[in-house]
């Protein structure tokens, strides 16, 4: 394809994206008010929830969106840890210290405050949480004042499309963008004359560009082997700003749940809570009318005897005309209501806000409590419990996610050389797969069966080998150990490798063993002065003994003794 044709696709794209805008402008709007510019622009200065009654459900979609990144992606400790794809139990410790080094390498490269990885991922969950998708940009920025960097960039659902390969994962991928003149001659060297010009008289007005990342056999270029083309392309010109072979995919677009037949994926918590979002908002105004009419009910006022305003406001003064006769019923009367209906109206509001709690997995996402009587059976089926829960969140998240994420971010790392040269690295590295794995309270429920597992067996085993003494050669307590630490991301450099265990355990041995000889040689003098009557003293085996340090022979009678 030509430059024409990508435009095309991407132009058609847009197109048949446009009924999913009304419905995300929809989800927004009661979600997420500050992102539902969809169909619409808003001014600087609008009120983002003005057609709102209640805030329930935007509050919801805000605690989801906080507790990814509480949950998944704390900044106060390790969240991912590097491994060799379809590594061994018995890793190499060097292997498992350079990987190590890696992780710390791009853990300091992606919270750099130029990074804005926080920033990002922090506008990328509340879209996740949202909308079921984010988008964001990896790169590296060239910047003349700071150097070399990565950046992250979370860009709006609106201004984005993409489409399925033939495997079902992202292929191309299309972004609108609206720069001004000045930082569109900044960002590209090779800019139109007419954009020069532009820039020339009124820098700051808003120019149209689009970004395409398409694979590169759908490119009529050379891609130098690399696996991707990322291109800038200005329409109102028909002119290309930049044509880069790649490797990365620029963007990570991470998917919550998808559907056949569609690139384009959902949240399920929105999916299940926008009815009850759009009855609340109708019930919660039901209500507010209801309660000022309880504190401020309608008045009736009879014709020409009430000579001002009804001033039901406090400290008010309505006036009546005097020569009116109050037998003939009250110049001034609020109307009688029935309110019986109010306190079911409330019940019905408070089963519409459990619904949309339950749709936003708030209740599922807390670790279950543990009383001081529950026995470790009670609460390892609670932890089992939680688990089964929580699946369905971080599943998807940590593989589509954290994971697209930190391999992104690994692949360009490599690339511009932060680890070191490849060659230098352990033998099992290199051209070796790298995956990672994370932690989460998932994980750490994980990661406490396992030590609930391993004082289960000892229990278990501290009865067999009552019963029977051989039963403790079954488990082998090194290997059971050395997996726990491991399940429970012990770092490396705590542990010791099988040959440094190996060499200790002999050493251990060898002292064992001399003491053992001492004992005896102590026994063995004590004897001897009991035989003889005469205390000996226990000869040194560091003294020069005659007999590789055996004791000396017991003097016989009649032998000069």
């Amino acid at each position: 394809m030509n430059i024409k044709d990508l435009y095309a696709v991407a132009n058609d794209l847009f197109g048949k994206k446009s009924p999913l805008q009304s419905l995300w402008q929809e989800i927004a709007e009661n979600f997420y008010p500050e992102r539902a510019e969809f169909t619409l622009r808003r001014s600087i200065g609008a009120d983002f929830a003005a057609n709102l009654m209640t805030s329930y459900p935007a509050m919801c979609r805000r605690d989801l969106g906080n507790q990814f990144s509480t949950m998944l992606r704390p900044t106060a400790k390790p969240w991912f840890h590097i491994q060799r794809q379809y590594q061994e139990k018995g890793e190499d410790m060097d292997v498992k210290r350079k990987l190590e080094q890696m992780e710390k390498v791009q853990r300091r490269a992606m919270y750099d405050p130029l990074s804005m990885f926080t920033r990002a991922t922090k506008e990328g969950d509340h879209d996740f949480a949202a909308f079921g998708q984010c988008a964001i940009s990896v790169e590296v920025n060239n910047d003349t004042v700071f150097g070399q960097h990565l950046l992250y960039r979370c860009w709006h659902l609106r201004d984005m499309c993409w489409q399925e390969n033939e495997t079902g994962r992202i292929g191309s991928i299309f972004r609108k963008w609206k720069p001004t003149a000045n930082t569109m001659v900044k960002t590209f060297k090779n800019v139109h004359q007419k954009t020069k010009d532009i820039n020339a008289k009124t820098p700051f007005e808003e120019l149209e560009c689009i970004h395409m990342v398409v694979d590169a056999d759908m490119y009529d270029g050379d891609a130098k082997g690399k696996r991707r083309w990322s291109i800038w392309y200005d329409p109102s010109n028909e002119h290309i700003l930049e044509a880069t072979p790649i490797n990365h995919k620029h963007y990570v677009i991470p998917r919550w749940q998808t559907v056949s037949n569609s690139q384009y994926s959902y949240s399920p918590a929105t999916v299940a809570a926008l009815p009850d979002a759009r009855l609340i908002q109708a019930m919660t105004f039901t209500l507010l009318e209801a309660g000022e009419k309880a504190t401020s009910p309608p008045m009736v006022a009879t014709m020409d005897a009430v000579r001002s305003d009804i001033a039901v406001y406090a400290g008010g003064i309505t006036w009546v005309d005097q020569e009116y006769d109050e037998r003939l019923g009250e110049a001034l009367r609020p109307i009688t209501q029935d309110f019986r209906g109010f306190n079911f109206g409330v019940q019905m509001s408070q089963d519409a806000r459990g619904m949309i709690r339950e749709a936003f997995y708030l209740n599922t996402l807390k670790m279950p409590d543990r009383a001081p009587e529950m026995t470790a059976y009670e609460v390892g089926q609670r932890v089992q419990e939680y688990i089964r829960n929580a699946l369905p969140i971080f599943e998807p998240l940590e593989a589509e996610y954290n994971a697209a994420l930190c391999e992104e971010t690994f692949d360009i790392l490599v690339r511009n050389g932060a680890f070191g040269n490849p060659g230098s690295w352990p033998k099992e590295l290199q051209g070796a797969n790298i995956e990672f794995t994370f932690e989460s309270p998932l994980h750490d429920a994980i990661d406490q069966q396992k030590g609930q597992k391993i004082l289960e067996v000892k229990t278990l085993l501290a009865d067999a080998i009552a019963l029977d003494p051989s039963a403790a050669f079954v488990v082998d307590a090194k290997i059971a150990l050395r997996d726990a630490l491991v399940g429970i991301q012990t770092p490396a450099i705590w542990l010791r490798t099988e040959d440094e265990i190996a060499i200790l355990a002999a050493q251990q041995a060898q002292a064992q063993q001399a003491q053992q000889m001492l004992s005896s040689m102590e026994q063995a003098s004590k004897v001897a002065s009991n035989l003889s009557g005469t205390s000996v003293e226990a000869p040194n085996p560091g003294a020069g003994a005659p007999v590789s340090g055996m004791p000396q022979p017991m003097p016989q009678p009649g032998m000069g003794g």
